[in-house]
């Protein structure tokens, strides 16, 4: 740490925080902590090296599953070495450097994940309302394309989170409130002014809550247009290729919602549950995702099932 004058110390370092009044059990919640982030990760490997080399799944619907499969990964180990060094080891320090570094990242994967799941709804919109020029639309080409300028947006849109963040002096106050750094979480620690911090934060926010209310749009043109099929069988197929997605944004969306609810009208809630759920938010769709589209998803299902017999074999 650095005197900076008389009556403030510049903060170099931030400490983080696991599961308060939790401490002394640290140890045995990095097992269940770690498993996850193992089947996240072998989960999301597993999806990727399907799609990869199973010709069949070389269609638009599969490379936007790769994406998220991609933001999944890109999430899981952003948040991995704090949680392992947190929990594991009990060496909660963190640079603020990397701090910064760090919170980019998850900030910039969230931000991702969110685009990434909003592009597949519009992509179950196109495929169910215009079957026959679904493939001539959404060719390779532009599939990558769209892929590109999503990932660009998403990290250029938290670009200035890291870059105000260095910005800022932090004095007196080190402790953060999770096993990782998030934004938010950081510029309260700041002595200096953050109103930036706090505008910008805002808007970053309802860029997010923007990606779901156009989820929520293209599901009632998917109704409206399922609804308008004859068939009761076609209206249940139809459905049916909507129903991993619909999974992964409850997944994904779910925790968001439950704490933007908690810290708008619930101030005083328990510490202790505003950190639970900032982890689910971290490890569980990561986690899930691959399952779902597993046990939803009858092609990848089926090939997952003939890679593993193979290997018995």
């Amino acid at each position: 740490m650095t005197v900076i004058n008389t009556s403030h110390v510049e903060i170099t370092t931030f400490f983080l925080v696991g599961i308060p009044g939790l401490e002394y059990a640290h140890i045995w919640i990095s097992i269940p902590i770690c498993s996850m982030y193992f089947v996240a990760i072998l989960g999301n490997c597993i999806i990727l090296f399907i799609i990869k080399t199973e010709a069949s799944l070389h269609e638009p619907m599969y490379y936007f599953l790769s994406m998220l499969a991609l933001s999944d990964l890109g999430l899981s180990l952003s948040s991995l070495p704090t949680m392992l060094r947190t929990f594991l080891f009990n060496a909660p320090t963190i640079s603020a450097n990397t701090c910064f570094a760090q919170e980019f990242f998850i900030h910039g994967f969230t931000a991702c994940e969110s685009s990434v799941l909003l592009i597949m709804s519009f992509d179950r919109f196109l495929a169910i309302h215009n079957p026959l020029r679904y493939s001539s639309i959404l060719t390779t080409v532009r599939v990558a394309q769209i892929g590109v300028v999503f990932s660009l947006k998403s990290f250029l849109l938290v670009l200035p989170f890291p870059i105000t963040l260095r910005n800022l002096k932090y004095c007196n106050k080190s402790q953060l409130s999770h096993s990782y750094c998030l934004h938010q979480d950081v510029m309260k620690l700041a002595c200096s002014d953050n109103q930036i911090n706090v505008i910008y934060g805002f808007f970053v926010a309802l860029c997010g809550m923007l990606d779901f209310m156009l989820i929520v749009v293209s599901y009632i043109l998917i109704l409206k247009t399922v609804l308008g099929i004859a068939s009761q069988k076609e209206q249940l197929k139809a459905l049916n290729t909507c129903t991993s997605h619909i999974f992964a944004v409850i997944i994904f969306y779910l925790p968001i919602i439950n704490l933007a609810i908690v810290h708008r009208f619930f101030l005083h809630a328990s510490p202790l549950f505003n950190v639970l759920m900032a982890n689910i938010l971290l490890l569980v769709p990561p986690l899930m995702n691959p399952i779902v589209y597993c046990i939803k998803t009858r092609q990848i299902r089926i090939r997952v099932a003939a890679k593993l017999c193979q290997k018995q074999i």
